[in-house]
């Protein structure tokens, strides 16, 4: 008897490992959908995501509100949404899409994308859809954010899927995706609430292929773009300046799909790269692939190379266990 619930308890205990460790998509509660996930660790010692939010089954995103969630493990989170909608602002009806959000000068900065118009798919010719990036502000790094200039920081190009990059100097980079604009970067003034100088054309080697979503970072001294190359397979360059000359080093995460986006960021000594993905709901009524936001773990070699990453349904489900390892 005594053997069979040995048996019985280990099969168990197995049980409940394979499903803790199967974190991909993370687990934000309610079955909310999420995108475009901007990974940051502040002074608490947390990690936060700042996502955009896809109603559900919707037809085109057309998006109202974004998104916080925060952790000190990777796999329990914290919703603190919506931090910031649309309807705050005075300047855009719609398109609550890929945000990213900063910390400077004892203050939390979301950099936003909003826009008004539509877009007319079957007749593009037709189409009135606009978009610019707004800065909002908070003392908390959950919000409420606050609209800081009432406006866009520009209206032209039209932009979205802003990245910022704070420099060890303080001085700040803003990346983005524009109409007939990219691989352009702006240095942005002290306070964050408006550009300086103007958009500067970067040095991309001679390879500028479509792209979206892109995330700049810093590591041991040398600069990562990183970017949705032709929006769907993750790509990316290094430089030895935020503003380039830059160098092509090829996909690090094949395409799925749907389109990505993605964040890659340090936490308790391991990189993760967050993204999403479009997977089945059967579990709503909805027949189309929704976007979830996932996790993987993210290796360099000796060099600064960034490894290949597949998808894995375990994520980073074990980061607990593999921080306590490190100890």
């Amino acid at each position: 008897m005594k053997t069979i619930f040995t048996t019985a308890a280990l099969l168990l205990s197995a049980l409940y490992a394979s499903t803790s460790l199967a974190q991909n998509p993370l687990n934000f509660g309610n079955n909310i959908r999420t995108a475009d996930p901007s990974g940051h660790v502040w002074a608490d010692g947390k990690m936060y995501l700042y996502t955009s939010h896809d109603e559900e089954c919707q037809l085109d995103f057309h998006m109202k509100d974004w998104y916080a969630f925060s952790s000190a493990d990777l796999v329990n989170w914290k919703n603190h949404g919506p931090i910031l909608k649309i309807s705050d602002l005075t300047w855009a009806d719609n398109f609550a899409w890929a945000p990213d959000a900063a910390y400077k000068n004892g203050k939390y900065y979301l950099i936003f994308p909003a826009g008004n118009g539509y877009k007319d798919r079957v007749n593009p010719e037709k189409s009135t859809k606009w978009m610019g990036l707004g800065v909002a502000v908070s003392d908390s790094p959950t919000g409420p954010f606050k609209d800081a200039i009432g406006k866009p920081l520009f209206t032209t190009p039209y932009a979205n899927d802003p990245s910022l990059l704070i420099d060890d100097d303080g001085k700040a980079y803003l990346y983005f995706h524009g109409m007939n604009a990219d691989y352009q970067v702006a240095e942005m003034a002290d306070d964050l609430l408006s550009i300086k100088g103007g958009l500067q054309k970067m040095d991309m080697g001679g390879y500028e292929p479509k792209m979206e979503g892109p995330w700049v970072f810093k590591r041991n001294g040398i600069y990562y773009f990183t970017m949705p190359e032709n929006n769907r397979s993750l790509a990316y360059y290094t430089a030895k300046s935020p503003k380039g000359p830059w160098k092509y080093h090829g996909i690090f995460m094949e395409a799925e799909g749907g389109n990505n986006h993605h964040s890659i960021v340090e936490y308790k000594g391991q990189w993760i790269l967050f993204y999403h993905r479009w997977l089945d709901t059967p579990e709503t009524k909805c027949t189309k692939k929704q976007r979830h936001v996932a996790a993987e773990y993210l290796h360099f070699n000796a060099d600064g190379t960034i490894q290949k990453v597949e998808r894995t349904d375990e994520g980073v489900g074990d980061f607990p266990e593999t921080v306590e390892k490190q100890k």
